[in-house]
């Protein structure tokens, strides 16, 4: 039975609550509140018992796909399980019950836990300071492109265009417009990385930097990093590594080290804390020294052994979130840093390299595999094949994976690869979980071959059926 509405559950004259009597004088409410916000009618809310809002939340949680119920495949977001103890540590009673317009002084360990992560993600990347301040990995871009500019702009130029490869989270492009900055298509080699030829073609002294994930969302590392580093800095522009694939590096390769100035990452990916709608993100940026008088402010800094919130950098390019980042996501990525250590850290890459290319290895042949070889963390297959078998597109299988339980990877990304599947398994998950995902993959295919109608049609199973995506996009109903 489909779920209603808890609006359609209301029945007027129903309540869940009860309120004391009142204590205080009674006061009009225009002698309060401007008489134009005063509403002139009563706002449509539901009326409905305790236990009727509880029982149906329940039910849509139970409805709810999530971490703790299932294998999330999504490539390039990093899915991983987060460890329970992030929650129970960031709910301890200092942590919770305070606030950030509270003096300095009154929160030295809330700072202190802040100085102690930015020390540690310095110290995991290769970079000389680390800010905490933006909410998510976008933001981390964003924010990321703004240093790039003041440092060009302290330079006397600020330089037209940042570089992008044409594998390139779709981000990318956004944070280098709105910073003020073309973006340029640098395209890919035959191997899935980037073409030396055609980035040595635009590089000059209007290319401010040069921007690039690794490993790429092909899920390979970009073995020439080296030598396109080098290219980049002879005309003065700056590396910058979108950090959205850290996983399959940390404890085994410091971006710092390898060439890049700049870089963000999502603590919300690589260091297990969740997102999505377990959020929200963080998406701290590490720089080098040269880049650290640029950082937002205010920043953490450490006087006597006491800490302090200062804004005294005048080449800041300034707040980039309101008070100083998401800290509760700060809490819960310290603590996984600590309880896994340098050689736990190194295991995670391991295990996700190697859960990677084990999935791989199932679907290769069974699917198409545009670019062959080994992959780092993750892996994109394509679908373009299935066409030929009743029009059957990656949606469908996508679509039909629902039924089997299973969330679907991300779909038609990146644009490189016609019907594509970007696969990323993570290191959290097991042998058997890949194993049952990869039956389910390979079940669908010869279900496209022999009923391709079963797979136009699907989801059969889910508690909403497939949207007319279009009509959902332009018709999009948010309100009730």
């Amino acid at each position: 039975m489909p779920e209603k509405l808890i609006i359609e559950l209301s029945k007027k004259g129903r309540k869940g609550y009860s309120l004391p009597k009142l204590d205080v004088e009674e006061r009009n409410l225009a002698d309060l509140i401007p008489e134009k916000l005063i509403r002139k009618s009563e706002p449509n809310l539901p009326e409905v018992t305790e236990n009727e809002v509880v029982r149906h939340f329940v039910r849509l949680s139970n409805m709810n796909y999530n971490v703790d119920k299932g294998f999330y495949p999504l490539g390039s977001c990093t899915m991983k399980y987060n460890p329970k103890i992030n929650e129970k540590l960031a709910r301890l009673e200092g942590f919770l019950n305070i606030h950030p317009l509270q003096p300095a002084s009154t929160v030295q360990g809330a700072l202190k836990l802040m100085k102690t992560l930015e020390n540690l993600l310095a110290e995991i990347a290769g970079f000389d300071a680390i800010s905490l301040q933006p909410a998510a990995g976008a933001h981390g871009e964003l924010t990321s492109m703004m240093i790039v500019r003041r440092y060009h702009e302290k330079q006397g130029n600020p330089r037209k265009y940042v570089l992008i490869p044409d594998s390139a989270h779709g981000t990318n492009p956004a944070s280098v417009t709105i910073s003020g900055y073309i973006a340029k298509q640098i395209k890919s080699n035959e191997r899935g990385r980037v073409d030396l030829d055609d980035l040595k073609k635009n590089l000059n002294e209007d290319v401010a930097a040069f921007m690039v994930t690794n490993p790429n969302t092909l899920g390979l590392f970009e073995t020439d990093i080296i030598e396109i580093s080098k290219m980049v800095h002879d005309v003065g522009g700056l590396m910058y590594m979108d950090g959205a694939n850290l996983n399959a590096l940390v404890g085994y390769i410091r971006p710092g080290d390898i060439g890049f100035d700049v870089m963000h990452f999502n603590l919300h990916k690589t260091f297990s804390t969740p997102h999505g709608g377990g959020g929200p993100g963080s998406g701290p940026v590490g720089v080098k020294k040269f880049l650290e008088p640029f950082l937002p402010v205010p920043r953490i800094v450490e006087k006597d052994g006491k800490y302090e919130l200062s804004y005294d950098f005048p080449d800041s390019i300034g707040k980039v979130h309101f008070f100083y980042g998401n800290f509760n996501v700060f809490i819960k990525a310290l603590t996984y840093i600590l309880m896994m250590g340098e050689e736990g850290l190194k295991k995670v890459a391991e295990n996700a390299v190697i859960n990677a290319n084990y999935l791989k290895s199932l679907l290769e042949e069974e699917y198409q595999l545009p670019y062959k070889g080994h992959c780092m963390h993750e892996f994109v297959l394509s679908g373009k094949f299935l066409r030929k078998y009743g029009k059957v597109r990656t949606l469908d299988v996508a679509k039909r994976l629902l039924d089997y339980g299973f969330h679907a990877p991300t779909i038609y990304f990146p644009l490189i690869v016609s019907e594509a599947l970007m696969i990323e398994p993570t290191e959290t998950e097991s042998k058997e979980t890949l194993d049952a995902f990869a039956e389910t993959m390979i079940k669908i295919k010869k279900e496209a071959m022999e009923n391709p109608e079963l797979l136009h049609s699907a989801p059969h199973n889910t508690p909403v059926r497939r949207l007319d995506e279009v009509k959902a996009a332009r018709e999009l109903k948010v309100r009730w």
